[in-house]
Order: structure tokens, then C-alpha cells, then sequence
């Protein structure tokens, strides 16, 4: 638990920025950037709508997040043992109803910036807007959540994956992009990797809340072999885009310049549960980050 000290005065501009979790929302921005990138190498780049694809996707994340920080509260999920980072709504640091309002508020600007990303993309934005909406609500909220039956990999793989990139591209383009669909893909892995972490050190505190994460019903060597692969299998996306003729030669350094994951997926079966498994969540943050930096500048140079 975070001492008091640390914490930053009730109801000030500093709680609702912990309350978003900034360090998540890379998780958002990553396939917007990279999806603008392949928008624009493919000659159809929008900078109107890139912008709107970013907002909403800040918007669902930021959403997503504060629900979290409040239905975990309601529920009783979140205690004085919470190893993760703290919790506004469970510390008192802002009030529960407020942090509600910002829930629905977070939501209100990603309908807001998909009323004109629809007016571009048509009926399939409307699809994906909706559903990324409702699961982001549901993600912890009612008595049917996805995180606490389990599903949350699942959401976090799509949404936040081939949904996310492709769906920028498809704004911009008018057209969906194979290789959006499979660099998304690689991105949602990172995610996954992200959530298997955190699960795996909330596992014992997540089991007497009967919150049933993956970590939880298949237990921690699961949960280790799943961010294991999530964090590495985007390694072999250059390698299959080069050998499918999409890319030149000089593609596979994003695959050389990533190798470092491969160093966290060992690492990840050597650590305790627990604590300690906190620095594993910045350390997988940064490499989606280099990997969605490397992977943009590559494609720039080498796409075919």
C-alpha cells in the first residue's frame, strides 16, 4: 500500500491524473500512431481523422480505467493489501460519485469523436464504437464483468489490437489494411502481456475477491507461459511480412532492435508474485512503445 505521504491531496488535479493511469494509456495511442503510419505510406493518410481516432481511443481507455478504479471499489476488490498502484476511489481520494461522473464523462468524448469518425467510416464504426464502449464500461461494472469472469484477455487482445489500428487505417483510408489488422494484432499481444502481469501479481488477492482472471482459474505458470508469449510472438510479424513479399529485407531490424522481449519473457518465470512484478509492467509498457516506434520508422523505409 502507498503511504499516505506519497499520496497527493484529496480531490487536486494530481488524483484524477493518477486516476486515468497515465502510464496505461500508451496501450491506446500505440495503434493509432501506428495505424496513421500505414494510412499515410498507403497514400490515404487523414490528419482530421487521426486526430478523432486518437481522442476516442484516449477517451475509451481513460473510460475503461476510471470504471475500473470505482467498480473495483463497489465491489470490495480493491483493499489496504493492493499491490498495484494506488486507487482514488478505495483510497478517498476523490469521491465515488465523481469518479462515476468522469467514467461516464470519459465515454461521452469517445462518442463525441466517433460521431464524425461515422460520418467517414459509416456503419462499421458505429459496430466497433458501441462494443468498445460497452466492453470498456463492462470491463469491471454489474454483476457480469469481463475481468471477473475471466474475459478481459480477450477484450484487451481486440480492442485494443487489430481493432484499434485497423480502425484507424479504415478512417483514413476507407478501406481496411491486412497488415493494420496483423501490426494490431502484435500490439493487443503487448496489452495481453501487460494484463497477464497484472494478474499474475494481484492472483492471490484476485482468488478471495472471486475475481476469476485467467492468473486465477489456470493459475500462475499460466499466467507466466501467457505473458511469455504475448510478449515475443510480435517478434515473427516482420519476419512473416518480409517472407509475404510486404516489406524488404531491411524490415527484419524491427524484429533485431525488439529482440529485448525475448530477455522479459525469460525473466517473467524467474520473479516472485507479488511486489515486485510492478517494474515488469513499465518494462513491457516501454517495449510496446519501442516496438510501435520501430516498427513506424521500418514500415517507412521498407514497406513494399
Amino acid at each position: 500500500m502507498q503511504s499516505s505521504t506519497s499520496l497527493p491531496a484529496p480531490g487536486s488535479l494530481a488524483c484524477w491524473w493518477l486516476a486515468i493511469r497515465p502510464k496505461t494509456l500508451f496501450a491506446a495511442v500505440n495503434p493509432v500512431v501506428l495505424g496513421t503510419v500505414i494510412a499515410f505510406t498507403a497514400g490515404g493518410g487523414h490528419w482530421l481523422a487521426a486526430g478523432a481516432a486518437l481522442i476516442g481511443a484516449l477517451a475509451i481507455q481513460a473510460g475503461t480505467n476510471l470504471a475500473n478504479d470505482y467498480w473495483d471499489w463497489k465491489k470490495g476488490a480493491d483493499t489496504a493489501e493492493r499491490l498495484g498502484p494506488v486507487r482514488v476511489t478505495s483510497a478517498g481520494l476523490l469521491p465515488p460519485r465523481a469518479v462515476f461522473a468522469a467514467t461516464l464523462a470519459s465515454f461521452g468524448l469517445a462518442v463525441m469523436a466517433g460521431i464524425y469518425l461515422i460520418s467517414r467510416g459509416g456503419w462499421p464504426i458505429v459496430v466497433i464504437g458501441v462494443l468498445a464502449i460497452a466492453c470498456g464500461f463492462l470491463y469491471t461494472a454489474g454483476p457480469v464483468s469481463l475481468a471477473y469472469l475471466g474475459l478481459g484477455d480477450g477484450f484487451t487482445l481486440i480492442f485494443f489490437g487489430p481493432v484499434a489500428c485497423a480502425g484507424t487505417v479504415y478512417v483514413q483510408t476507407l478501406e481496411w489494411n491486412p497488415v493494420a489488422i496483423a501490426a494490431g494484432m502484435a500490439l493487443g499481444l503487448f496489452t495481453v502481456a501487460l494484463l497477464a502481469v497484472n494478474n499474475l501479481r494481484d492472483r492471490a488477492q484476485d482468488a478471495q475477491k472471486n475475481k476469476r482472471t485467467l492468473a486465477v482459474r489456470f493459475g500462475g505458470r499460466f499466467a507466466r507461459w501467457e505473458y511469455a508469449l504475448a510478449a515475443t510472438l510480435p517478434l515473427l510479424l516482420p519476419i512473416g511480412l518480409v517472407m509475404t513479399g510486404r516489406a524488404s529485407i531491411g524490415f527484419l531490424a524491427v524484429t533485431a532492435l525488439n529482440a529485448g522481449a525475448i530477455g522479459l519473457a525469460r525473466r517473467i518465470f524467474s520473479m516472485p508474485e507479488g511486489r515486485e512484478l510492478n517494474a515488469m509492467l513499465g518494462a513491457t509498457s516501454g517495449r510496446a512503445l519501442f516496438y510501435t516506434l520501430t516498427f513506424s520508422i521500418c514500415w517507412v523505409l521498407f514497406h513494399a
